[in-house]
């Protein structure tokens, strides 16, 4: 009788040394840094607005032309309950990383900082001789020493 292995036939969670991860693995891991990168900048708060908006804008166009139901979703006026939800959870959540007492126009993308302007003067041209201007001949002498010859073993 033959023994199996213990856990044979069985896929590894987590890859050996010697074995690249499996594509399903992979897109896991992607898809939870992508998730974790959502939620460190707060994107959470602007899938649950947009959510909101297409609720509001399907529940107004009902009764109203499209133009007017999303002109009218989009005034600051009339915010649903939801709205008023991420609004308020994005003031606490701080969406701006200024400190206190800073306006965002004194903080300038690094983007638009003046870079200083650098000159660099032309490489001064070196005089040719008449003998660089030349074309070798196709006749050239034969060599001074007749070349090697193998040594027979």
């Amino acid at each position: 009788m033959r023994s199996c292995p213990r856990n044979a036939g069985l896929p590894r969670a987590i890859p050996s040394d010697n074995q690249t991860p499996s594509p399903m693995h992979r897109r896991f891991q992607i898809a939870v840094i992508l998730f974790a990168w959502l939620l460190a900048t707060g994107g959470q708060w602007h899938l649950v607005q947009s959510f909101a908006w297409g609720r509001m804008i399907v529940a107004y166009a009902k009764t109203m032309p499209l133009r007017e139901a999303v002109r009218l979703t989009m005034t600051p006026d009339n915010m649903c309950g939801v709205c008023e939800l991420v609004s308020a959870a994005q003031q606490q959540h701080g969406d701006t990383a200024l400190p206190v007492g800073t306006s965002l126009d004194a903080k300038t993308p690094l983007v638009f900082q003046p870079s200083p302007t650098v000159i660099l003067p032309s490489p001064v041209a070196l005089a040719w001789s008449l003998s660089d201007r030349e074309t070798p001949l196709s006749e050239r002498a034969a060599p001074p020493l007749p070349p090697p010859r193998a040594i027979a073993a």
